[in-house]
């Protein structure tokens, strides 16, 4: 079986989920190629161990590598959803002390908003903004405007990511794409955390609006909003 990567943003943080095995070979290589890559712009990483069914010791030396590039970057690695067979490769390398593993996503993510890593860029000291949305361009586009606003922003493309965001730090507004949907207990929770908040609605026509009027329409529903803290 071979490896699979599957990388998606969490705010600030990037898990990259590993399917199959991390052995000798084209998957370490792969696996080591893509953490290099990722480190270009990004510093809080999480692996999600959950479906690898076989490592090599070859497997676990990237994985230390890993580890110290990340570290050398000034950033950080974490695990989670460790299966019980690497658990115990790691334990029989003497190496447990050496990663911080947690038993899911939402608690890698929470460990790293609880001791943020040093970015490339300074955080924003602004109103901090969460986005969510399906369509990468728009979240995209929507993160660099408001960054160069002054916003501390994070993204989502999904409701489940956004809801953890948002129990492991505050925001100050809400942009909400259009159509996101869940399950329904994720989608009730979803609702409860966004009782209090001021939300904005992406409409489905705002993707396909020409540049310049998206950027203004946007930044001016957002001075109303956060001035009023009302729902739009």
């Amino acid at each position: 079986m071979r490896l699979t990567l599957e990388t998606r943003q969490v705010g600030r943080v990037t898990i990259v989920q590993c399917k199959g095995r991390i052995v000798s070979g084209e998957e370490s290589e792969a696996l080591r190629a893509h953490v290099a890559w990722l480190l270009r712009d990004r510093r809080a990483i999480v692996l999600h161990l959950g479906e690898v069914v076989f490592i090599d010791s070859s497997g676990l030396g990237t994985m230390v590598r890993i580890l110290t590039s990340t570290r050398q970057a000034r950033g950080d690695l974490k695990l989670c959803a460790v299966p019980e067979h690497v658990r115990k490769v790691l334990e029989l390398s003497h190496l447990t002390k050496m990663f911080d593993s947690h038993e899911s996503e939402d608690h890698a993510v929470a460990a790293f908003y609880r001791a943020p890593v040093q970015a490339e860029q300074p955080v924003a000291k602004g109103k901090s903004v969460l986005c969510i949305d399906r369509n990468a361009d728009v979240v995209t586009y929507t993160r660099e405007l408001l960054r160069r606003e002054g916003f501390d922003v994070h993204t989502s493309n999904n409701l489940r990511d956004g809801l953890i965001l948002m129990r492991v730090t505050r925001f100050d507004l809400l942009l909400l794409g259009a159509e996101m949907a869940a399950s329904p207990a994720t989608e009730k929770s979803f609702r409860d955390a966004c009782a209090c908040l001021p939300v904005i609605e992406l409409g489905s026509e705002f993707s396909t609006l020409e540049a310049g009027e998206a950027t203004t329409g946007l930044l001016e529903k957002i001075a109303a909003c956060l001035q009023s803290g009302s729902v739009s």
